[in-house]
């Protein structure tokens, strides 16, 4: 497997890096911030990545996609990272794209990824119900009701749910809270009856949401997959969001390392330069290698998910990378913050929204000891 990237990933990386930038640098999470904006990420930013074909990057070509790959879309995240740039990508590009890419129907296909690749419809999944990442702790109730079925319950921290068009909702129609058997996965429009909306602002200033469904009717034409047994469709489209999300977490930690360095490389005490202190020197040594074994295993998933590795494998790949970038990122965002002394915590000094994102990005969708956990149970450890 190779661990690197072809011609046109590495002409695509370097065009997102160009693009965020100076498009979406990291002042402008600061303003979004400060204005507290309603929508929670540049709508004309979005509307400018709409027209370089990024919705369209994982979206099959008899679409309208480019389907380029998850390799594509992992550069892109790689480079958002880099200046916590907010959009809908991983929302919608990762999650929604791949639901229904997995688990849609020919009808749900053809008339929702035309218009995801368009810019025109954005997705949001809706799946955890506790604090803690629980993908099988659902208690979110779809009754079967003649042709229909009426939904019933809350999500939490749903990834920009309150401006999604379309939420993919995961729901138990039958089996225990906590089973794994008895969860199907439903397609509902975020404007039907009965859907209330609460926006969370996080502290790394991104968006969440928690949404109640209050005896919402959905059609048995709604459903992406099959009835009872969505748990595979659920844990591929986490797996996927998993892996996009560590892309990212791989980005802004290596922005995190890069200024830190420069930070050792000009900052004196004592007339002395305080990168040339062994202890230092030493620490920063120790990031250096684990940013690059992060950077395999994040590589390494991706071209999993492009290479159409059996699922069981996918889901290796995505625990190990979740696990180790989470692991990782915490060190880097802790020693960044330990080398630039106190004025790392000020408002004033960006290093501080990186260390606040680290925090959060850990948490989703499972920390370092959930995909531990769950890489040695794949394993039969």
């Amino acid at each position: 497997m190779p661990l690197n990237y072809s011609e046109e990933q590495s002409l695509l990386r370097d065009s997102a890096k160009d693009f965020f930038a100076t498009t979406l640098p990291v002042s402008n999470l600061r303003e979004l911030r400060d204005q507290k904006d309603e929508t929670g990420y540049s709508t004309s930013a979005w509307k400018e990545m709409i027209e370089l074909g990024w919705c369209g990057i994982t979206v099959p070509e008899q679409f309208g996609g480019l389907e380029f790959g998850y390799k594509g879309l992992g550069v892109i995240f790689e480079q958002a990272g880099r200046t916590l740039a907010a959009s809908p990508l991983l929302a919608t590009c990762a999650l929604g794209v791949t639901a229904l890419v997995e688990g849609g129907s020919a009808e749900q296909k053809q008339a929702l990824l035309p218009l995801v690749a368009e810019g025109k419809t954005t997705l949001a999944l809706a799946v955890d119900e506790s604090p803690v990442h629980a993908p099988y702790n659902i208690a979110c109730e779809a009754v079967k009701d003649g042709a229909n079925y009426t939904l019933s319950g809350q999500k939490i921290f749903v990834l920009d749910g309150h401006v999604a068009d379309e939420l993919v909702v995961v729901a138990r129609t039958s089996g225990a809270t906590k089973s794994r058997e008895g969860i199907t996965l439903f397609l509902v429009n975020a404007k039907s009856s009965g859907i209330t909306f609460n926006r969370t602002v996080m502290v790394d200033s991104r968006n969440a949401c928690r949404i109640n469904f209050d005896k919402v009717t959905i059609a048995d034409t709604q459903v992406l997959g099959a009835v009872d047994q969505g748990a595979d469709l659920l844990d591929f489209v986490l797996d996927v969001g998993r892996i996009c999300l560590s892309a990212e977490m791989l980005g802004s930690m290596q922005e995190s390392f890069d200024r830190t360095i420069e930070y050792l490389k000009t900052r004196e005490q004592f007339d002395v330069l305080i990168g040339s202190f062994q202890g230092l020197s030493h620490r920063a040594a120790r990031m250096f290698c684990e940013v690059e074994l992060a950077k395999s295993v994040v590589i390494s998933a991706l071209t999993a998910l492009d290479d159409e590795t059996d699922r069981a494998s996918i889901a290796e790949h995505a625990s190990l990378a979740k696990a180790k970038v989470s692991e990782v990122i915490n060190l880097v965002s802790n020693e960044t913050i330990q080398m630039h002394g106190g004025i790392g915590m000020t408002d004033e000094e960006e290093v501080g929204l990186f260390l606040k994102r680290a925090r959060v990005a850990e948490q989703t969708f499972g920390d370092a000891r959930f995909h531990l956990n769950r890489w040695g149970e794949l394993n039969n450890i």
